[in-house]
């Protein structure tokens, strides 16, 4: 039996608001223990000045004691259609438009 006994899940949020929020809405959930958190502000320049800026919020969630696990947890991660290319279309297109034939 796999016991998930922590995760590290790091998001990226437009504002200090935001990230209070997100921050504040982990403490509230029940169904593990957030027993580290952190914001951070983080920019990008070009030719010294900021082109953009955001906070990068690092949450680290309990779910079980390592050495005795009382419980199964099952992860889920729903990502938008489209969100990511997938490599396998991405290599066909390419090798379509290359003239290549295997």
């Amino acid at each position: 039996m796999n016991y998930l006994v922590k995760t590290v899940e790091t998001y990226r949020v437009g504002s200090e608001t935001e990230a209070k929020k997100l921050i504040e809405s982990a403490k509230a959930e029940k169904g593990y223990t957030l027993s580290k958190y952190s914001s951070e502000y983080k920019c990008s320049k070009a030719k010294k000045e900021i082109v953009d800026e955001w906070y990068r919020v690092t949450l680290t969630k309990e779910f079980n004691d390592e050495r005795e696990p009382y419980c199964t947890v099952d992860v889920t991660y729903d990502i938008e259609q489209g969100a990511f290319p997938d490599p396998v279309k991405e290599n066909e297109t390419k090798e379509e438009s290359e003239g290549i034939e295997f």
